[in-house]
């Protein structure tokens, strides 16, 4: 079986570099915050193996993917349309879409935009929501009052920003550490101090991915900041009004992975997935784990890929 390559492919004007190992029915697997291609190293192999061509960009703003300085460059539109050149400079004409945390609201939006494009959904950790009756940010305010929440608290740019740049691995450390609460949600709210300074990240990598894996991602994170990540969320309320009149249904076959120390399932909910997902094959929650499910228990995941694969895109069924 042939290594992973990687390759600055052109995308309609975004130069994006991509991961991909393997031939076959094409599955994109998208990253989330933050994390590059590199996060799926334990997928792409896996895949190619069992008859897949695998492709894992590094998305807008990360690694070595251009990063506009414009906020606005990175609401969900540009976001998806990536997607489709991508699969257009690739030669492909739909895809599996795999999506963890920012990545999973990606491909549940590019499904319901252009689903002649999107042969079946994998969301990882978040699920499938119907648009707010309120703005994202609003409602976030609604519901933590004068607390912290750490949306709001990167909504500004600048003090986020310097917060990460500063030190990319505390950084890394306090994003990566499995056992945060509720994704910062419930940090003391009248504590002083910036995030980390709330936090105070370990020493150490997590076993689950441990110091070479954190020292790659701490090369690429000082090379180029935080900021176009960040400024995937500066854009939820834009994303907001952008989507309003798309399809609320998401009719393609799909599968939903989370652990079950996982935070964004317990804030969101199922409902909307229940209800708005009309072909959802499963739900699964990985006993103990926590959200960078991927690179936690990849063999467990990989297993769970493969099977909802071999049902909804065989490789011998190209």
């Amino acid at each position: 079986m042939t290594e992973a390559t990687e390759r600055i492919v052109e995308t309609g004007g975004t130069r994006m570099r991509v991961l991909e190992q393997g031939e076959g029915p094409a599955v994109v697997l998208c990253h989330g915050f933050p994390e590059l291609g590199y996060s799926w190293r334990h997928q792409l192999p896996a895949l190619a193996e069992a008859g897949y061509h695998a492709i894992a960009p590094d998305q807008r703003g990360y690694g070595g993917t251009d990063a506009p300085g414009e906020v606005d460059a990175y609401d969900i539109i540009g976001l998806t349309d990536d997607l489709l050149a991508l699969l257009d400079a690739l030669g492909e004409e739909s895809a599996v879409f795999a999506g963890h945390d920012w990545g999973a609201p990606v491909v549940w939006t590019l499904a319901q935009r252009v689903p002649e494009r999107v042969r079946a959904v994998v969301a990882m950790s978040v699920p499938f929501t119907r648009r707010s009756r309120l703005p994202p940010t609003e409602r976030m305010r609604e519901l933590v009052g004068d607390g912290f929440f750490y949306i709001l608290y990167f909504q500004p740019v600048g003090p986020a920003d310097k917060e990460f740049d500063a030190d990319p691995r505390r950084a890394l450390l306090g994003m990566f550490e499995p056992t945060r609460p509720q994704g910062f949600a419930d940090l003391e709210p009248g504590r002083e101090g910036d995030l980390f300074g709330r936090l105070e990240p370990p020493s150490q990598a997590p076993q689950w991915l441990g110091e070479e894996a954190l020292a790659r991602y701490v090369s690429e994170f000082d090379r180029t900041g935080f900021s176009g990540g960040l400024n995937w969320y500066r854009n939820i309320d834009r994303n907001w009004e952008l989507t309003e009149g798309i399809a609320e249904a998401v009719n393609q076959p799909a599968l939903f992975i989370a652990g079950e120390k996982d935070y964004p399932p317990k804030m969101i909910g199922e409902q909307d997935m229940d209800e708005c997902v009309a072909d959802l094959r499963g739900k699964v929650y990985l006993d103990g784990a926590g959200h960078y499910i991927q690179q936690e228990r990849p063999q467990e995941v990989n297993r769970l890929l493969l099977d909802f694969l071999a049902e909804v895109a065989p490789a011998d069924g190209r």
